[in-house]
């Protein structure tokens, strides 16, 4: 496997800039998800490693090797598209067996049929290796995508949201599959989501992208726990960061305009006065949807809680995030 640098990458469609002097690190054997709204530069950025762009300037290398000028089949990289990449003519085995046909690979046929078995396995598609691409679901027809991708040996592994059409319990399964591929391979992965659960759970580095720009790289838990943005904060955490004036609790920052909290950083019990809106109960967890100062507030509770709605409870921060103007964190302050 290898690692992947870009440096300086700039790409612009006409006039729209879809990555802006992009420099980013994917560490060997690591799993780093992309996060950031349409538009951001996700898509963009795998397209620059496996070669289907180039950028405008800058430079991508794999494994210490300048692959910027070369095309994606020299670039050994496996990539996996929002969309089904089939053949829809071809039967499933032979959907996968393909990538392991190449001229540049002449794999025998003993270790092809052993890969392709044992990936139909992972994929629970090994029943339908006979059907053509045709006669499979939508949620099947990815998995065969996927498959594609798995039964090679790539450099790195470029995936863009595979698992957004599949249904939930079925995304819930393929999470703790891949994740567990690219753990045992110790294979390198470049996975672009809108989900937030993909991230927190199957990567071990996040890059969020914004405009073209990395506004934060480092682990779930580091940008979850310590975020320099608004912008960044807003990427991770369900349900979402609650943001709300800086004025409306005491001890702010001179320069603070808002105050992020999380769930978890809204103390109950003390403080000044919430009104309960609605409760939802979700089995392991309650959310208190609150009023707070004309403002709204959700957090967690006991599950078992008998709160209800029109009932008062105290709130006040904990150890809460804050931000400027411009949306950029504030450093907490620092005692001696």
């Amino acid at each position: 496997m290898a690692e992947v640098t870009l440096t300086g990458v700039s790409k612009s469609f006409g006039s729209d800039t879809a990555l802006d002097n992009l420099t980013m690190t994917v560490p060997d054997g690591s799993f780093v998800v992309l996060l950031g709204p349409t538009g951001a530069g996700k898509t963009t950025t795998l397209r620059m490693v496996s070669g289907l762009d180039r950028p405008d300037s800058g430079r991508v290398f794999i494994g210490g090797l300048d692959v910027t000028a070369l095309t994606p089949a020299q670039r050994n990289v496996a990539m996996v598209f929002q969309q089904y990449s089939l053949y829809p003519h071809l039967t499933v085995r032979e959907n996968l067996e393909f990538p392991l046909k190449s001229p540049q690979l002449k794999t025998p046929q003993v270790q092809i049929d052993r890969k392709v078995n044992e990936v139909a396995g992972i994929l629970q598609i090994g029943h339908k290796l006979n059907n053509r691409a045709t006669e499979l679901s939508g949620g099947e027809m990815q998995r065969v995508s996927i498959g594609r991708a798995l039964v090679r040996n790539p450099a790195v592994f470029l995936m863009d949201e595979p698992l957004s059409s599949l249904d939930a319990k079925l995304r819930a399964d393929l999470r703790i599959e891949i994740k567990n591929i690219q753990a045992r391979a110790g294979a390198t992965f470049l996975y672009v989501t809108h989900d937030q659960i993909e991230a927190m759970t199957m990567a071990t580095h996040v890059g969020v992208l914004d405009h073209g720009r990395l506004v934060q790289f480092g682990t779930p838990r580091e940008i979850y726990e310590n975020p320099v943005s608004i912008y960044a904060a807003s990427r991770l955490g369900q349900p979402r960061i609650n943001l709300i004036p800086a004025n409306l609790f005491p001890g702010a920052p001179e320069n603070a305009t808002e105050i992020g909290l999380r769930p978890e950083q809204i103390k109950q019990g003390e403080g000044e006065s919430s009104l309960v809106q609605r409760v939802e109960r979700l089995g392991d967890q309650t959310r208190l949807h609150l009023a707070f100062k004309d403002h709204k507030l959700i957090t967690v509770t006991d599950a078992h809680t008998e709160l209800k709605p029109g009932d008062i409870v105290p709130i006040r921060p904990q150890n809460p995030f804050y931000f400027d103007a411009n949306g950029a964190r504030i450093p907490p302050r620092t005692t001696t």
